[in-house]
């Protein structure tokens, strides 16, 4: 009886570009699952940085309003204008530390998917 030499040297090609393409297909998939996952958590984090927004908007918009409403009191020369210096301090201080919250929000690059960049670098390096 003789052995085919196909089946001495091994699977052949066709079964080995099979698991060349089924394990891309598989690191194709895995890749993709962790892009959903990370940007279920750019998601979360652009709502927070979103509402962080509005309320330093409405801050401002209040800062605005009682400095309008002081510089009218102070015109009027009466002593009621120290309540409205103080509201308007206030929400200014609070405008400044939303800001601040936003910069360091955006600082932290939460956005930006960073395990999932990395390991498309990793992959491409692998292929180079």
């Amino acid at each position: 009886m003789e052995r085919s030499t196909a089946s001495v040297t091994g699977p052949g090609l066709i079964a080995a570009l099979a698991g060349l393409a089924r394990n891309g297909l598989g690191l194709f998939m895995s890749r993709i699952e962790l892009a959903a996952l990370e940007l279920s958590e750019a998601r979360e984090h652009a709502l927070a940085l979103l509402a962080v927004f509005a309320l330093a908007t409405l801050c401002a918009w209040f800062a605005l309003a009682y400095t309008t409403a002081m510089i009218v009191v102070l015109c009027w020369a009466s002593m009621g204008w120290l309540i409205l210096l103080l509201l308007a301090l206030l929400f200014a201080a609070l405008t400044g530390a939303l800001v601040l919250k936003l910069k360091a929000m955006l600082a932290q690059g939460k956005l930006a998917l960073p395990e999932t960049m990395n390991e498309l670098k990793n992959d491409r390096d692998m292929l180079l």
